[in-house]
């Protein structure tokens, strides 16, 4: 059953809404993918702030002209069944979990994406998704920065052991 005028105006008010929160969206093609492997998609999307959507191309350009007008003729370059993934939260949490399930499963199809309101392509997706999340990078700068320190109090540490070594050797 074809949708109304008001529904179409309807889905594209939403899109418009989500794509203004958006700080990152992905476009995937996810023909021949399982209703349950969707629905597990979701599931994982929405624990880290980030949404599945689908909606028609025609739908989705019209509203991707009213946020950013120069997009629109990469969506004409899409092929497949549109699926858009929003992230709202962290900027890499939808890109890293697109990307994983869509490792698990090649009938979910990456296609591209907007990044720091930038259009990237397939490529710079995964390799945006390769990068380590917050936490590891927040770790491993503790950690570098520790080191130096750490070290020292070995150093001063075996010095201190060194002399006590040498008196109980004298005191025997």
């Amino acid at each position: 059953m074809p949708l109304t005028r008001k529904q179409k105006e309807q889905i594209l008010e939403d899109l418009k809404e989500k794509m203004n929160r958006q700080k990152t969206m992905i476009f995937v093609d996810f023909a021949g993918l399982k209703t349950k492997d969707l629905q597990d998609l979701r599931k994982k999307l929405k624990e880290n702030n980030s949404l599945f959507k689908v909606s028609k191309k025609t739908l989705f350009k019209k509203a991707l002209e009213s946020y950013q007008k120069s997009w629109v003729e990469f969506v004409d370059d899409l092929k497949g069944e549109l699926g858009v993934v929003f992230g709202f939260g962290d900027e890499l949490s939808p890109v890293k979990i697109v990307y994983q399930f869509s490792e698990q499963n090649e009938n979910l199809k990456i296609l591209g994406g907007v990044f720091e309101n930038a259009f990237i392509g397939k490529k710079q997706i995964s390799e945006l998704a390769k990068i380590p999340g917050r936490q590891e990078l927040l770790s491993r700068l503790v950690g570098s920065i520790k080191a130096p320190l750490s070290n020292f109090v070995g150093v001063l540490e075996n010095n201190i052991k060194g002399l006590l070594y040498i008196l109980s050797a004298i005191n025997k």
